[in-house]
């Protein structure tokens, strides 16, 4: 589902990653770590097409990252600083993201999806008075709203209540029995992956 051959990112002098593989499976959960600046979220917004590698190849269900539309289709991504527009809603801010994607009859999915991650009394509040721990579920709903095949989640435990955390390990675990690949960035999660990986010197070990 997910395949990265000898991925390389440099800022500057500082080499971030030098010629990183790896691959994800369709219905596996692998758990990434590593120490702060190790290039965790560097490779996760890579893979999202938010950055790009200065060498090497990845794809998604084939697709090259460079393929536009039709990977970006494939991708869902929760990154550790989820951005929405505050003056909008809940509701809102995913009828913009199910335009952008061109996604048919969103409002009911939209619904199901807020209610999914415990948000449906909320639907209707502006963002900017979410609380962190709800922007998060709302980075969860909007990366999953367009049915991708591959999830990217930068640290998605943080700030989570303990139902947040619970229904976060529930989600993941039904994502990868619907046969998704998910590629976690996370600390001390306690969650139950199918391979934990680390991240050093810009290789995995």
């Amino acid at each position: 589902m997910l395949a990265v051959r000898g991925l390389q990112k440099a800022f500057g002098a500082r080499r971030v990653l030098r010629g990183l593989d790896l691959s994800v499976t369709d219905g596996e959960v692998v758990l990434l770590q590593g120490e702060n600046g190790a290039g965790k979220s560097t490779l996760l917004r890579i893979l999202a097409t938010l950055d790009r590698a200065d060498s090497g190849e990845a794809e998604v269900d084939g697709f090259a990252l460079s393929d536009g539309v039709e990977v970006r289709s494939r991708i869902g991504f929760a990154g550790h600083r989820p951005g929405f527009y505050g003056e909008l809603s809940g509701r809102e801010n995913l009828a913009l993201w199910a335009q952008l994607h061109q996604l048919p009859e969103h409002s009911a999915e939209i619904n199901a999806t807020l209610e999914r991650v415990g948000l449906k009394a909320f639907a209707d509040d502006r963002t900017g008075i979410y609380s962190r721990g709800m922007l998060q579920r709302l980075a969860l709903a909007r990366a999953t709203l367009h049915q991708p095949t591959t999830l990217l989640l930068d640290e998605p435990f943080a700030a989570l209540d303990s139902a947040g955390l619970e229904l976060l390990r529930t989600l993941i675990s039904e994502w990868r029995d619907d046969g998704r690949a998910v590629l976690v960035v996370a600390h001390g999660s306690g969650l139950a992956a199918d391979r934990t990986l680390a991240l050093a010197d810009g290789v995995l070990a």
